[in-house]
C-alpha cells in the first residue's frame, strides 16, 4: 500500500532516508530512531519491511552495488581496446562517484556486510558474478600480452585505488578533480596494469 506522504511506499522512503542519514552520519553513527525520522514512517511500519538497522544498510548497499556494477560493465565492454577500457572505467567511476555522492560515499567509506550479516550473502554473490563477467573482458588482453595476469584484489587497487582515494578528498571537500587529473588516474591505472613492453 502506497504511503499519502509524497506517494512513496514504506520501503522506498526507509531506504531513501537511509541513504541519506548513513552517508551524512555513517552507518555506526546512524540510530534506529533517526532513521524513522528521516523516512517519516511509524515503527510498525518500518519493522514490516525490516527487521533491523543492520537489514536496511544490507539491503541499501547491495542495491548500491549491483547498478554501480551494472553501469560499469555496461561501459567496459563498450571497449574492444585494453587501453581503452581501462581508463575508460576510471573515468566512468570519478563520473558515477560525482553524480551519485551519496551512494558512492556508502560504497568507499563503509565496510560490506559479511556473509553472516543481512544481504551479506547477496553481496558476495554479487561481487563473484562480476569479477566473472570483469575477467571474462580481461582474459583475452591478458592472453594477447596486453594485460597483466593479476588476482581480483589486486586488479582491484591497481585500476581503482588511486580513484578511491581521490573521490574520498572529494567527498571530504578537500579537493575537487580536474579532468586532467582524472585522465592522469586513467594514464597511472593502465600502466600499473599493462604488461611490460605494451
Amino acid at each position: 500500500m502506497k504511503s499519502v506522504k509524497n506517494g512513496r511506499d514504506g520501503r522506498t522512503r526507509i531506504i531513501e532516508g537511509a541513504l541519506r542519514r548513513f552517508s551524512q552520519d555513517g552507518v555506526s553513527a546512524t540510530t534506529l530512531a533517526s532513521l524513522r525520522e528521516e523516512s517519516g514512517v511509524s515503527v510498525g511500519s518500518f519493522y514490516h519491511h525490516f527487521a533491523s538497522k543492520e537489514h536496511v544498510f544490507g539491503v541499501l548497499y547491495g542495491e548500491i552495488l549491483d547498478a554501480y556494477q551494472a553501469a560499469f560493465l555496461a561501459e567496459l565492454v563498450r571497449h574492444d581496446d585494453a587501453r581503452d577500457g581501462i581508463e575508460a572505467i576510471v573515468a566512468f567511476h570519478m563520473r558515477w562517484a560525482g553524480e551519485h555522492p551519496e551512494r558512492a560515499r556508502l560504497l568507499i567509506s563503509e565496510r560490506p556486510p559479511r556473509k553472516h550479516e543481512p544481504g551479506g550473502a547477496e553481496v558476495a554473490e554479487a561481487r563473484r558474478t562480476f569479477f566473472r563477467q570483469v575477467s571474462d573482458w580481461w582474459r583475452p588482453h591478458m592472453k594477447n600480452g596486453h594485460l597483466q595476469p593479476v588476482h581480483a584484489t589486486m586488479c582491484y587497487v591497481l585500476w581503482l585505488g588511486p580513484a578511491q582515494e581521490m573521490c574520498r578528498l572529494w567527498f571530504a571537500g578537500a579537493h575537487t578533480p580536474t579532468e586532467e587529473e582524472i585522465a592522469g588516474l586513467g594514464e597511472a591505472a593502465w600502466q600499473s596494469l599493462r604488461q611490460r613492453g605494451e
